[in-house]
């Protein structure tokens, strides 16, 4: 008895470290696929911090070198448009309490300038400002999201900024608007009320913000019957919880619509490591701190399902992504970091976790668009790249308005230093046009995982399938390179009936289609 004891006790261990058990399960619950993947959860965020704004997205009008409309690059908005970008947070973080937007309206000339104390104590002279954002909105397609200034702003402030940008007829805000050269409102619809008022938005408790923020929300009335605006609470720095169920529980339904969450997937904020040449012991680390978002995203709608069972409230992650130390000889304060593939692991199993959630997560905005944090596009005077970051979104947003399909997994595990972590994410959709997608993840640099894919409502077949790797999760775009890691066919799928077989390579992210 003791010794069949043991040899059980060695086949869990050997199953769970995936030494013995070699193939991954996935069942797709097809026939329950009900909810809908909001687009939004593949949206971006733009702060005027670094080169993010100036030298990133706007070059100024002035510009007879690079191509642009209004100062915003062309090459730019065509590789958003591309990448089907859905919504823009703007113009913070931090910055947005900070920013007063009458600065920004009005002959560019007679701006007044601000320093940004945020972010490198540098002048801001406010030439991008309402008019330059929501314009660059519409001709990417994206819908604005515009963060207010509750930290130092005013109640009246913020209740003009909404009547500027939506009023109809005769208004002092809607006259203004029309004077600076708009004469139809843009029709926002997303405002934040604040952005972290836990630390930089004023370091607040939950209960005096939430008080302040029935105060803001109140005034800020919709201008036009066709209007129905969106209000976003500030809301939980990771891992508080109290705040969301303060959130939930002091403010009027009618008041709300979403609750915001923040996370980084950061190493150690002493110590965040290199954004190119990390160890694999930090690949590990950072994916441990990318995974823990499974954890957060459920925990915070736990709390929401307890004062909102029907989930009217939506979860607005409206800052998430990786943040390692900036590279070397730039300015600390610009956040500047090189992206690769590790980058491309970490926005693939973030967004499965959101698409899997997606009855409760109904907004997401990746930090941030242009040369900061985790983004999707750098540049270089005339030059752009796309980075891994840009292309795995490319290839996730075959989920966007697509009905979410419920899966199971059984997993394989990745180790590292005797600890492991789930090799595998996954996550399914259904379009309208009756096509399934199927994305796939395998965070192990090590390791081809094979995964087995039973699909409820079968048979079906294999479309176009794509697949995004390199040799090393070091590996990046750069301006010599800039084509080094681009999406590629993949081959490594076999269905028969209703069942796939995937072989996926390491450190690598596929999708599939099945028609």
């Amino acid at each position: 008895m003791k010794k069949f004891n043991f040899i059980l006790t060695a086949l869990i261990v050997f199953s769970t470290s995936g030494l013995f058990s070699q193939t991954a399960t996935v069942i797709l619950h097809v026939p329950d696929a009900k909810t809908v993947i909001s687009k939004n959860i593949y949206g971006h965020f733009a702060e005027h911090l670094g080169h993010c704004i100036y030298d990133g997205l706007y070059i100024g009008d002035s510009s007879q070198i690079i191509p642009n409309t209004d100062g915003v690059r062309n090459d730019i908005i065509a590789a958003l448009k591309k990448l089907k970008v859905p919504v823009i947070r703007w113009p913070g973080g931090c910055f947005a309490d900070t920013y007063h937007w009458k600065d920004g309206v009005g002959p560019k000339k007679e701006r007044p300038t601000m320093i940004n104390k945020w972010w490198g104590g540098v002048t801001e002279d406010n030439s991008f400002g309402t008019h330059d954002f929501l314009n660059m909105c519409e001709r990417i397609g994206a819908d604005p999201y515009l963060a207010g200034n509750v930290g130092s702003g005013t109640v009246q402030e913020l209740s003009q900024w909404v009547q500027y940008v939506n009023g109809e007829g005769v208004s002092p805000m809607s006259s203004w608007r029309k004077v600076n050269g708009r004469d139809k409102p843009w029709h926002v619809k997303y405002f934040g009320v604040g952005n972290e008022a836990w630390g930089c938005g004023g370091n607040m408790s939950a209960e005096y913000y939430s008080n302040l923020y029935r105060q803001y929300a109140t005034f800020m009335a919709d201008w036009n019957n066709s209007d129905r605006i969106f209000r976003v609470a500030s809301g939980a720095n990771a891992d508080d919880y109290h705040w969301t169920e303060v959130m939930m529980r002091d403010v009027p339904k009618g008041l709300l619509e979403g609750v915001s969450l923040h996370y980084y997937s950061v190493i150690d904020w002493n110590a965040k490591g290199p954004g190119a040449e990390f160890s694999r012991q930090q690949y590990f680390a950072t994916m441990r701190q990318a995974l823990r978002m499974e954890e957060l995203v459920t925990k915070h709608e736990a709390i929401m399902d307890k004062y909102d069972p029907q989930k009217k409230l939506a979860l607005v992650v409206d800052e998430w992504g990786g943040w390692y130390e900036v590279e070397p000889g730039t300015n600390p304060s610009f956040l500047y970091q090189q992206n690769t593939m590790r980058d491309a692991m970490l926005a693939g199993v973030t967004l499965n976790i959101f698409n899997n959630h997606c009855d409760r997560v109904r907004m997401a905005n990746l930090a941030q668009l242009v040369n900061v944090l985790q983004s999707v596009i750098l540049t270089n005077k005339q030059k752009i790249i796309l980075t891994p970051t840009y292309h795995v979104m490319e290839m996730f947003n075959v989920h966007q308005d697509a009905l979410m399909i419920p899966v199971s997994l059984t997993n394989l595990y990745y180790t590292e230093s005797k600890d492991s972590l789930p090799a595998i994410s996954v996550s399914a959709s259904k379009d309208k046009r009756g096509i399934i997608h199927i994305s796939l993840v395998n965070i192990d640099p090590g390791k081809t995982n094979l995964v087995r894919i039973q699909i409820q409502g079968g048979p079906l077949k294999l479309g176009d399938n794509r697949i995004l790797q390199s040799a090393r999760i070091q590996d990046h775009n750069s301006f010599d390179e800039p084509e080094k890691i681009l999406p590629q066919t993949f081959n490594g799928a076999t269905i028969n009936n209703n069942e796939l077989n995937i072989s996926m390579p390491p450190a690598s992210v596929v999708v599939l289609t099945l028609i």
